[in-house]
């Protein structure tokens, strides 16, 4: 009988020590996992920055947009516009349009005939894609848009 309960001791002793180290050792990594998570949040790009209302960005994430023409040419054109950086939301929906950016600056320029572009006015180019731009925005305006290359290759 004393055996048994000698036994059931040694059991139990045994248990609890294992159940301490598991419990210890899922603490440390709860610990380390939140260290991680928290320190991460605080520093995405490795500073801790604060975007101020005045923090104007141009938005220029479209790259080079390839059009071709009617007359078998193909025009490179970059867009760049000014935005808030301060506006997150307006930020993301600006993000999730650049597709629809590229579409509308595509269609626009591929249904001008080819002689209206060899003497391109660009204001008013501008402000016809500014036009359609801001009708497909929901969440904020562009106020300028900005051709930064505009190229015709034959």
């Amino acid at each position: 009988m004393k055996d048994i309960d000698k036994n059931s001791r040694t059991i139990r002793m045994i248990n609890i020590i294992l159940l301490s180290l598991a419990g210890l050792i899922v603490g440390i990594s709860l610990i380390g996992t939140i260290i991680v998570f928290a320190g991460s949040n605080n520093s995405r790009s490795g500073q801790n920055r604060v975007i101020h209302e005045d923090d104007i960005r141009v938005f220029s994430n479209m790259g080079r947009i390839r059009i071709p023409l009617a007359n078998s040419s193909m025009l490179i054109l970059s867009i760049a516009f000014p935005y808030s950086a301060a506006d997150i939301t307006f930020s993301e929906e600006l993000a999730s349009k650049i597709g629809d950016f590229k579409s509308i600056a595509i269609d626009y320029f591929s249904s001008l005939p080819a002689e209206s572009l060899i003497q391109l006015d660009e204001e008013s180019a501008k402000q016809e894609i500014l036009k359609r731009y801001n009708n497909n925005l929901r969440l904020g305006r562009i106020n300028a848009l900005y051709f930064t290359e505009v190229t015709i290759i034959d």
